[in-house]
């Protein structure tokens, strides 16, 4: 079994590749390689909005909500992973507006509010990515033990280096290319593993239990920690918005993006009914949880395939938009960007994922800085988006931003009287994010924002 599953993998890496290299053939300009400007349609951005936001973290994190927490705390991850889909929906045709031959939204942030922005903002963005991508190649080692028995540093390797190919080759079009399938191919998968289990459950003569669920206090506030946490660092995801000018046009980019979100909570709250399935089941989510897995456990070899694959092309679809996101924000981040060559750009791409496959290769938890990451996102996210609005000021954006910083601390501070504890608790030691630096955060970022912008001198606002 494990020679056929490795010979399946390695067919469908090749498809990725040949999918990805023939998209890139036809070579452009730079600003092409990097946006794929005014391209896609509303299918095709449908699509790659779902492949790269999805990824090996959705057969962990929603089943685990799901057996924990339940439907209340499943119905806020699901809606977290779909709003920033939803904000690009008014702000990308905006942003597009105002900036047609834009690359990211450090440009933007630089426009609005001065270069400190930018430096803050692309800061963020590149934490927060370097965590994706490196807690997604993690992960699918830890899948290939969990179902094929296949060592996980080979099948991280294959595609690390399959999407290495044809990203920097073919940049985002190759890129989107891919995910073209890969969506069709995810959404494919988990309808044929959802129709396995209900096979496999179908003779179950004993009414099942309640679904698993906290109190609702409890689980109302895991709902908006995660709300907060997930959109606040997906609207820091450089894949995003290199995809608001790749689309065709401002219709394209609201279809697309409205699409990607109702089919995002649909399988979000799929995969994680899943979870909580094998609970009402009675089965042990396990230790580490991960009851997905418990779940296909003992089933048929030919599921533990599919999911393999579907992990694949989760992990492959995200990683690609990751790695050519990476390279395009340092390269915009250049002021004279058209000095920059294909070539030096795919150098780039593959530099870039060096030290991020090394980290992946030690099988280090980046949980704590993934949450540390998503805190400092909550911190940007206000004063970014009330860009738009003529009162913001450079110093209003800043202020926002550094009010953040320190309202992360204060809920912690309060409730020890010890503002180092509360420092302490700001950076999750437990691995768990908690609601406290999440709000104090977001609400001392637009209190500030809001004071200082209508307090400033109506004369040197930025418009």
């Amino acid at each position: 079994m494990e020679l056929t599953l490795a010979a399946l993998l390695a067919c469908t890496l090749a498809i990725f590749a040949w999918i990805g290299l023939r998209a890139g053939a036809d070579q452009g300009s730079l600003d092409d390689y990097i946006t794929a400007r005014n391209s896609q349609s509303a299918l095709t951005l449908t699509l790659s909005f779902v492949a790269s936001g999805l990824g090996a973290w959705i057969l962990f994190v929603p089943p685990e909500i799901g057996a924990f927490v339940g439907p209340v705390g499943l119905a806020g991850y699901a809606v977290a992973a779909a709003l920033p889909f939803l904000i690009l929906v008014w702000f990308g045709p905006a942003i597009r507006q105002r900036m047609p031959h834009g690359r990211s939204l450090a440009e933007f942030a630089e426009e609005r509010f001065g270069p400190l922005m930018r430096f803050w903002l692309t800061g963020l963005s590149l934490l927060y990515m370097l965590c994706f991508i490196t807690a997604e190649l993690t992960a699918l080692s830890a899948i290939a033990g969990l179902t094929g028995k296949l060592p996980g540093h080979w099948v991280m390797g294959a595609v690390t280096l399959t999407t290495l190919v044809y990203t920097s080759w073919g940049g985002l079009r190759a890129s989107m290319a891919t995910d073209r399938l890969q969506g069709w191919l995810i959404l494919g998968l988990i309808v044929a593993v959802c129709v396995s289990i209900a096979w496999t459950t179908r003779d179950l003569q004993t009414p099942l239990p309640a679904p698993p669920s906290i109190p609702l206090a409890p689980g109302l506030g895991v709902a908006i920690t995660l709300i907060i946490a997930v959109t606040a660092a997906n609207l820091f995801h450089q894949g995003y918005w290199q995809r608001i000018w790749s689309a065709r046009d401002d219709s394209a980019l609201k279809t697309g993006s409205l699409w990607a979100a109702i089919i995002t909570v649909i399988i979000i709250a799929v995969i994680g009914g899943l979870g909580m399935l094998t609970v009402m089941l009675g089965k042990d989510p396990g230790q580490p949880p991960a009851p997905f897995f418990v779940l296909i456990g003992g089933t048929s070899p030919w599921l533990a395939a599919i999911v393999m694959v579907l992990a694949t092309a989760l992990v492959a679809s995200s990683v690609d938009s990751l790695q050519n996101a990476l390279a395009s924000l340092l390269l915009t981040f250049r002021h004279q960007t058209g000095t920059t060559t294909i070539r030096q750009a795919r150098w780039l791409t593959v530099l870039l994922m060096i030290p991020v496959f090394l980290v992946a290769l030690e099988g280090i938890s980046v949980l704590r800085i993934f949450l540390v990451a998503d805190l400092l996102c909550a911190t940007a996210v206000i004063p970014v988006l009330l860009g738009f609005w003529k009162r913001m000021t450079p110093m209003s954006a800043i202020a926002g931003c550094i009010a953040g910083l320190i309202g992360a601390v204060v809920p912690g501070w309060i409730e020890t009287g010890d503002w180092m504890t509360g420092l302490l608790l700001a950076s999750f030691p437990n691995n768990t994010p908690t609601l406290g630096p999440f709000a104090g955060s977001l609400l001392a970022s637009s209190i500030a924002t809001l004071l200082v912008a209508y307090g400033s001198n109506p004369a040197k606002r930025t418009h």
